[in-house]
């Protein structure tokens, strides 16, 4: 089994920085792509940023210059740097992997986390 677990979701004031975790744990064999998507009340899931195991990335255009994706393959784990927050950066923020597990190999499955939740305001 494979879990996804994140974690430094916080409230914090506008223009604030935060830095999200996410842990991948489990039987894992190998991880591709991770990812971060969040989801505001009352609307979609949307991507905020993706990296695959190459370390290339890409950002939804509202994030790009503001936010980071980074990992450490060795610590099976993807990071979100998100500074000069706006309110209308509060969401539920949920991680995403493409994983091939010990139990599963060879194919690969994608996961999410429970979410993390990050609250800007004043």
């Amino acid at each position: 089994q494979v879990q996804l677990v994140e974690s430094g979701g916080d409230l914090v004031q506008p223009g604030g920085s935060l830095r999200l975790s996410c842990a991948a744990s489990g039987s894992i064999f190998s991880i591709g792509a991770m990812g971060w998507y969040r989801q505001a009340p009352g609307k979609q899931r949307e991507l905020v940023a993706t990296i695959t195991d190459g370390g290339t990335t890409n950002y939804a255009e509202s994030m790009k210059g503001r936010f980071t994706i980074s990992r450490d393959n060795a610590k099976n784990t993807a990071y979100l740097q998100m500074n000069s927050l706006k309110p209308e950066d509060t969401a539920v923020y949920y991680c995403n992997a493409d994983v091939v597990g010990w139990h599963t190999y060879p194919d690969v499955g994608n996961y999410w986390g429970q979410g993390t939740q990050v609250t800007v305001s004043s």
